[in-house]
């Protein structure tokens, strides 16, 4: 049951709130009859898109309710929502707030976590009461439904399964790529002066697209040379191809695997007429940060076109667009994030263990900062006090920083601490711009649609939870987290 908004009766003055009910479970014809109604039966009617799903909105006043279900002729309740047993037999039950309760709005943060059905609340306007069975009244601010969830992960799905990679292309831009033979220092040094945390690889013996070369190649590449113990050289650097790191790093990972010999990676690729929804998942499955869109008008594929770079935040973009004036569509817009399972949260005192949180404070060493963000593969650390309060955010693509001034060949990983690297990264005039463009913050109590608006922007990859007031670090939603949410994976 969702109350939508206050009216008025015109003959008695009395507030009446519009309320939606849903049958989430299936049936031809269903009706909803209830004290309401007179125990007449009101018909429902199927959700767009999702035809297993009925709803009605009816207008009542405050007070006790009850209703039931007429399916398919057969009276049916809700078992997943409170009930109880009355001189018609088994009803559901609802409890309605007074009027005078309804001018502030309230957003508790406390769910009702009393499973899938018809009743839930507007948390932007309403306090929901829902009367139990036992007289007991539980916290108010209830969890999203399982028929809301399917109805906004439904047309969300069928809108990626619609629209195609090609959307994702601007207007106008540029996409760099980079030679294979190029040396890892020049590399270094462009990724910096693009402004860019990543580029396509092209070999020309190859003549095609073969891999590419991201901000973690470089923090795998200065933990590797680092590690005989002295400090990065320039001389080093020269001397190493972007196609031998490739190598070694494949016969690295071989190692590390236990698969002998170098074993090399395909490009993750996409073509402009796949759909969204590949795209997305071809970045989740393979756990990469973009995919390239190549198009060649060959049929062995030859002479490539490199198109775009495409991202979640792009895709991302393009369903906010789609659904920035229709957002009734999607229920699940309306509900803060703590009132869905998404992202990674702190856990509280007596809860079961969660997946750990990464923080560091800033007097942690760049090499513990960097093994943090290989070992939990993250693409940024908050960077915490001794509160745990935030204070900045250390980013896999800070590391081209040290291109800036040839930072890298007088640096030892272990003696500089992140407060020292997040000064070398902080300069006004980096054309990676300055700390304060990059602590993306949200709160608990924020709807989805505000935290996929944000995280939809360039650049933006997690979004770190804070309470008002003292930013103390309650928990981190990323781009990843979004997805998985809702393609229900």
């Amino acid at each position: 049951m969702f109350p939508l908004g206050m009216d008025y009766s015109r003959e008695s003055g009395m507030v009446l709130i519009p309320t939606r009910f849903v049958w989430p479970y299936g049936g031809r014809i269903v009706y909803i009859s209830g004290s309401f109604t007179g125990w007449t039966q009101w018909p429902m009617t199927p959700v767009e898109g999702c035809p297993t799903v009925f709803q009605t909105i009816c207008s009542l006043p405050p007070g006790y309710h009850q209703f039931k279900f007429v399916v398919d002729g057969e009276w049916r309740h809700d078992e997943h929502q409170p009930f109880i047993s009355s001189n018609i037999g088994i009803v559901n039950t609802i409890l309605l707030t007074r009027e005078s309760d309804f001018p502030t709005p309230i957003l508790n943060p406390q769910m009702l976590t009393s499973g899938p059905g018809n009743m839930d609340v507007d948390n932007e306007t309403f306090q929901r009461v829902v009367k139990l069975s036992d007289g007991t009244s539980p916290q108010p601010f209830p969890t999203i439904s399982e028929a809301d969830l399917e109805i906004s992960r439904h047309r969300i799905a069928e809108f990626m399964i619609t629209h195609m990679a090609y959307e994702l292309l601007p207007e106008s831009g540029k996409v760099i790529a980079l030679d294979v033979e190029l040396p890892v220092k020049q590399a270094f040094h462009i990724l910096h002066e693009q402004g860019i945390s990543m580029a396509p690889l092209w070999d020309f013996s190859k003549g095609k697209f073969v891999g590419v070369l991201s901000a973690m190649d470089f923090i795998l590449i200065m933990r590797e040379l680092g590690s005989h113990g002295s400090n990065l050289t320039e001389e080093e650097l020269e001397t190493h191809t972007i196609s031998a790191w490739k190598e070694a790093k494949s016969y690295l990972n071989s190692q590390i695997n236990g698969q002998g010999g170098a074993v090399s990676r395909q490009l993750v690729q996409a073509g402009p007429d796949d759909s969204l929804k590949d795209v997305a998942l071809k970045i989740l499955q393979n756990g990469v940060a973009t995919v390239p869109i190549i198009h060649s008008h060959s049929a062995d594929a030859s002479n490539p076109h490199l198109l775009h770079l495409a991202s979640l935040s792009g895709i991302l973009k393009c369903i906010c667009r789609f659904f920035k004036h229709s957002p009734s569509s999607l229920p699940v817009l309306q509900f803060p994030i703590c009132a869905i399972p998404l992202g990674t949260w702190v856990p509280k005192i007596g809860e079961p263990n969660r997946r750990t949180l990464a923080m560091l404070r800033p007097s942690a060493s760049l090499s513990a900062a960097l093994s943090l963000l290989i070992q939990a593969q993250v693409s940024s650390i908050p960077i915490v006090d001794d509160n745990d309060s935030l204070l900045d955010v250390y980013s896999r693509s800070d590391i081209t920083t040290l291109a800036k001034d040839k930072l890298y060949t007088h640096i030892n990983l272990e003696e500089t601490t992140i407060h020292q690297a997040l000064q070398y990264r902080d300069d006004p005039f980096s054309a990676l711009g300055s700390n304060n463009q990059r602590c993306f913050m949200c709160l608990r109590s924020d709807p989805l649609h505000k935290v996929l608006e944000r995280l939809s922007q360039p650049g933006v990859r997690r979004l770190i939870v804070v309470e008002a007031g003292s930013k103390h670090v309650e928990g981190i939603i990323s781009l990843g987290d979004v997805f998985r949410f809702i393609m229900g994976n």
